[in-house]
């Protein structure tokens, strides 16, 4: 399974990776994106190429 990781320092908070797949992310209280600990069928390489700031890391 790929770790799931979010470069708070790149996020700017636009929410699309939640928009995309609410099991996976959710938007905090800083309106930052935070990773949820949970399996789901998003394609993680896909939301992170799509991420407009590259905030979006996954490695295996």
């Amino acid at each position: 399974m790929a770790d799931i990781t979010i470069d708070e320092s790149l996020c700017t908070g636009c929410g699309l990776c939640a928009s995309a797949c609410p099991d996976k992310f959710d938007m905090g209280d800083d309106n930052l994106a935070h990773v949820k600990d949970c399996d789901c069928d998003c394609d993680m390489n896909e939301l992170a190429a799509s991420c407009p700031v590259d905030a979006i890391k996954v490695s295996d």
